[in-house]
């Protein structure tokens, strides 16, 4: 299962549109996943209209329309793999203890809000392990060299590998 991972979009306050390069990962997608911080509620009846299958949560930017559509913490079993979306973790530090704390049952959570790509993994409370990812920010690249997403591959249950996606500004 091809996924594609993107969060912090921002659109249209941050851009009109999500770069082509994102929406061809989106065409060639078996599921998005979207991790909150749309703006507005355009963008995700365009990712429904144009996903194989959307997973995706709301952010803290995200007012009442986008929160009447979308939970705070999405959830979904993909390829075998036990998945949650949620658009804030707290502070990077002892992110990975308080996360396996937060989320016991799940293999993966995908999370945004700092908009900086990030990749660890947490060894949970009851054993195994939850994988971390953050795909930063397609459209709002903050402090970041580059604006980013990620895709990977499950199935199996098992999380296969995964690529971390760069545009330059424009």
């Amino acid at each position: 299962m091809h996924v594609l991972l993107i969060s912090d979009t921002h659109v249209p306050v941050r851009a009109k549109d999500l770069p082509e390069q994102v929406w061809a990962a989106v065409d060639a997608a078996d599921v998005v996943v979207h991790a909150g911080d749309w703006m507005d509620v355009t963008l995700l009846g365009r990712l429904e209209a144009r996903s194989a299958r959307l997973v995706a949560c709301w952010g803290n930017n995200d007012g009442p329309e986008l929160r009447g559509r979308l939970p705070e913490t999405a959830h979904a079993e993909l390829g075998g793999v036990r998945v949650a979306v949620t658009h804030e973790t707290g502070a990077a530090q002892g992110r990975e203890r308080r996360c396996a704390r937060a989320h016991p049952d799940v293999d993966l959570l995908v999370f945004g809000h700092s908009h900086i790509p990030w990749d660890s993994v947490a060894e949970l409370p009851g054993g195994g392990e939850l994988r971390l990812l953050n795909p930063g920010s397609p459209t709002d690249r903050r402090r970041q060299p580059t604006h980013t997403w990620m895709t990977l591959e499950l199935g199996d249950g098992r999380i296969g590998p995964v690529t971390l996606h760069h545009r330059e500004p424009t």
